[in-house]
Order: C-alpha cells, then structure tokens, then sequence
C-alpha cells in the first residue's frame, strides 16, 4: 500500500533520507521510531507528496506520488500529527467536515459520517461544538483523528500524535487507537519517539538513524537480534529507565 523505491531527500546538502527501499502491506501497521532528525517525519511528508524525493520515488496504493496525482494520493491518505492539527477558527465539527463539504457532500451524509466516527472515537458529542482552543489534548487528538478517518482512507499517517499528552490520557488514546487499526483495517504509518508505543500500536518497528532504517521486525526480533550495537542499545534504554 505504501512502497519507497530507492527514495532519498537531502536539505541543504545534509541527508534527511538516504536512498530507501520499503514497503508497508496493506492492513499493516508500521511505526518508524528512532531520535530526533533521523528522518521520520520526512518519510511521512514524501509520502503525503508535501516533499519531493530527490531520487526514487514513493508510491501509494500502486500510484506513484507525483504533482499530477498528489491530490488523489492525499484524499486517499488520513494524516494526524501533533495536537490534532485543528484550525483553531473552526469548530470541532466543522474541521471533521471541511473536506467533506468542499468535496460535495449531502448534509445528510455528512451528519451519519460525523455521528459514527464520533462513536468510533468515543468522543462525547458535546464536544462537536467546541473549538479546539476549549478542548483538552486528548479530545483534539480524537477529533483529528475523525478528519483523517472522515472520507474513509486506505491509508492512515500519524505524526507524533500522543507527544504532549500526559500518561494517562495517552494511555486511554493507545488503547482507543489500536482497537479503531484493528476494527478498521487501515495500512498505518505511525512516527513515535515512544518504543514501547511504537511496539503496542505496529505489527511491526523500523528503527531509523541518520537517514536509514537500520533494522525493521516486530520488537521482539529487534530486542533478541539487534542489528547493531545503536539498535541494541536503543532497544535497551527504556527497560533501563523503568530499572
């Protein structure tokens, strides 16, 4: 559903993405974890067409993303990040059906569209009328996650989506998110800086550095055969911080 093929993107000189050569299955969740500038959050903007590979390229449901066909790689691809990403001048509700509307849909479907993810979410409904400035993290999160889910994509990306939540409400959003991966079928990409999220909510975990993606398999795999002495290591350091 998701394939890089040979895809690499540099700034200024400086690699974000070496050339890289993977593919997400569809159905599947992967998360892609590592440190900060490793390359996560780039892999995810090449695949919603935000950046341009420099080599290689990026294909989506079989469609190479491109500027002719990035509008069609976007609408069939639900993207959370931080926050919710909400705009802050509309409504709960209105930022759940902003595409929808610009897009042609009845009033009526939108309604039923709105009123099931709500319960998918188990978000109170109240809260539709609400602007994100009057909700707390967790209810954003829920309703950013509406949106991405409001035209029914085959692909879901999430950016960091729980990283300002405090542990309890993330816990509760975990929980919620891999019920909805699991009920819903979608092929998710999931960038997390959490290992122990990264292993709840991905089949499987590909850890990045530098650009590269040094080992890849479920996190069992990563902690009894680490690929290196980095892979072992960062393996490692959550266990050592709960010691």
């Amino acid at each position: 559903m998701i394939a890089f093929d040979g895809a690499a993107k540099r700034f200024a000189g400086k690699v974000a993405v070496a050339p890289t050569t993977f593919c997400v299955e569809a159905r599947r969740a992967v998360s892609l974890v590592g440190p900060s500038g490793c390359g996560k959050s780039t892999i995810l903007r090449l695949v919603l067409g935000l950046l341009t590979p420099d080599a290689g390229r990026v294909l989506v449901a079989g469609t190479p993303v491109t500027s002719k066909t990035v509008m069609k790689v976007r609408r069939a691809t639900g993207y959370v990040g931080q926050e919710g990403g909400l705009f802050p001048h509309l409504t709960a509700r209105d930022n759940v059906a902003l595409l929808a509307r610009r897009l042609g849909w009845t009033r009526e479907r939108i309604t039923s569209r709105v009123d099931e993810l709500t319960a998918l979410v188990r978000l109170d409904a109240a809260q539709l009328g609400r602007y994100p400035s009057e909700l707390r993290g967790g209810q954003r999160q829920r309703v950013g996650l509406m949106r991405a889910l409001m035209l029914g994509p085959e692909v879901l990306l999430l950016d960091e989506p729980m990283g300002a939540l405090d542990p309890l409400v993330r816990g509760e959003l975990q929980e919620d998110l891999r019920r909805i991966f699991l009920e819903l079928g979608k092929t998710v990409l999931l960038v997390t800086h959490n290992l122990e999220e990264a292993a709840y909510l991905g089949d499987e975990v590909a850890l990045m550095r530098a650009g590269h993606i040094l080992q890849r398999g479920t996190m069992a795999e990563l902690v009894e055969s680490p690929a290196d002495s980095f892979v072992r290591a960062f393996v490692a350091a959550p266990r050592a911080l709960r010691a």
